[in-house]
C-alpha cells in the first residue's frame, strides 16, 4: 500500500513505526475500520485542514459505516484521535488514544465483538 507523503504538508511529521509495521504486514482491513491509501489520505488531509483549521491531523484509517476517521495529532505528540469528520468544528472529537496501539486494539476488539461472519 502506498502511503501519502504527509511531510509535503506537515514537514515535521513521520509515520510512527508501529503504523508502518502493520502496513508492511498488510494488515489494512479490520472489518469496520480500514487503512486509507494514498489518494484517500490526500483527499482527507486537505479536507481536514479546511474543516478544522486549528488542528494538525493526519488521517490514516476510516470506519466504513460512518464518518469516523482515525488521525495522528501532530500537536499532541502523535496521539491518535477519533474524529467524526464533517461535524461542525468543535464537535468533531470522538475519542483520544494515547498511542497507535491503543487505537489498533480497539479496532480489532470491535471486529471481534461486532463483526459479521455471514459474508465469509
Amino acid at each position: 500500500m502506498e502511503l501519502f507523503n504527509v511531510s509535503s504538508i506537515y514537514k515535521e511529521f513521520e509515520y510512527p513505526k508501529e503504523f508502518l509495521k502493520i502496513v508492511h504486514l498488510g494488515l489494512v482491513n479490520f472489518d469496520f475500520w480500514y487503512l486509507m491509501d494514498y489518494a484517500q489520505t490526500e483527499l482527507r488531509i486537505k479536507g481536514l485542514k479546511e474543516r478544522y483549521p486549528d488542528r494538525k491531523l493526519v488521517p490514516f484509517a476510516r470506519r466504513g459505516d460512518n464518518d469516523d476517521i482515525a488521525c495522528f495529532d501532530i500537536d499532541r505528540d502523535g496521539r491518535v484521535q477519533k474524529i467524526h469528520d464533517f461535524a461542525s468544528a468543535g464537535w468533531e472529537q470522538r475519542k483520544d488514544y494515547e498511542s497507535f496501539w491503543d487505537w489498533f486494539r480497539e479496532a480489532i476488539d470491535e471486529m471481534i465483538e461486532e463483526g459479521e461472519y455471514d459474508e465469509i
